[in-house]
């Protein structure tokens, strides 16, 4: 899991930054319920920010004009964006598929990647639920998605879906090769469910504002607080589940043996690389490295799914997982 802050402004993308923050992610929240900030806003904190770090754009919840949604995207591009996050809340399916699409289709020959986005709380404005965001970020050819909530009454992610549900629909972006992001008011006492559902992204702000008041701005101190008790559940220092696989059982023969290296890898380039093995060869045992303690439950639960057999699971002296699998 990585961390992405949003921020409002160029003190507060720096604020971010010397707080450890991985993306720092340009928003409005003055503009309805969340809107896109300024394009100026967005080319300030692109120049103040090296371009090996992220720095991405919110366009918030977008209106139902195809063409205004792709000329926001194709700013996110030439702006140099990490990525550009497209939410929609009273738009029918097959309306934000065409809008992603066309989004896609303005952002070729950029770098910056296209995040669908819907919200969690998008029954209570009678809006397209969030249960269509895995099948809707896949039909509209994103790079990613993102769930996040709009109510401003103390609620948030958890309360309108639970962490079962959002593991579901993270471990199936994976599956597709998507980045995975949760956002929502969440806050420090959130890390161990969200640890659990692993998403590649976590998205705050108000936990990370001074005396946790989202109004108040980003404060370097908070977000280096929050991205230590992120890094504590991602290296497994802090423990947030018990192991589900012991080690032993059957043994592997000495030929039909392949390893599949994660170092390097996202979670859904792993599970993808191992899906692509089984395809093309389903009776060789594959021995999975996953530096990442977290992206273990993911393999898990994949080779859970497909009624595959895990039959050991150790600590090599790099402190890597060495997952033995038999398809």
């Amino acid at each position: 899991m990585i961390l992405m802050v949003s921020v409002q402004n160029l003190d507060e993308a720096l604020e971010a930054l010397h707080g450890g923050a991985d993306i720092v992610d340009v928003k409005n929240l003055q503009e309805a319920l969340v809107g896109s900030a300024h394009p100026l806003t967005v080319k300030a904190v692109r120049e103040a920010i090296p371009l090996e770090r992220h720095a991405s754009v919110t366009l918030g919840v977008v209106p139902n004009q195809l063409g205004t949604v792709a000329m926001a995207a194709y700013a996110a591009g030439v702006l140099e964006a990490t990525s550009v996050k497209v939410g929609f809340m009273k738009t029918d399916y097959a309306a934000a598929v065409e809008t992603l699409l066309a989004c896609g289709e303005a952002l070729e020959g950029f770098d910056t990647k296209l995040i669908g986005s819907l919200f969690a709380d998008n029954p209570l404005y009678d809006g397209l639920d969030a249960e269509h965001m895995v099948p809707l970020a896949r039909d509209g050819h994103c790079d990613g998605f993102l769930i996040d909530t709009l109510t401003k009454d103390g609620r948030n992610l958890f309360d309108f879906i639970e962490e079962a549900r959002l593991r579901e629909m993270v471990l199936e972006g994976k599956g597709l090769g998507m980045s995975t992001a949760l956002s929502g008011h969440l806050r420090l006492e959130d890390l161990d469910e969200l640890a659990r559902i692993n998403p590649d992204i976590v998205g705050v702000r108000g936990a990370v504002c001074q005396k946790g008041d989202r109004q108040s701005g980003v404060h370097r101190d908070a977000v280096a607080e929050f991205k230590n008790e992120l890094n504590l559940r991602e290296t497994g220092r802090l423990d947030v589940r018990s192991q589900t696989v012991a080690a032993g059982g059957a043994g592997a023969p000495d030929d039909g043996w392949v390893v599949i290296d994660g170092t390097g890898k996202s979670c859904a380039g792993i599970l993808a690389a191992l899906s692509a093995q089984i395809e093309r060869d389903g009776s060789s045992f594959i021995e999975v490295i996953i530096p990442d303690v977290l992206n273990t439950y993911d393999v898990i639960l994949w080779a859970e799914g497909d009624d595959h057999s895990i039959l050991t699971q150790r600590k090599d002296p790099s402190g890597a997982t060495r997952m033995l699998i038999r398809p």
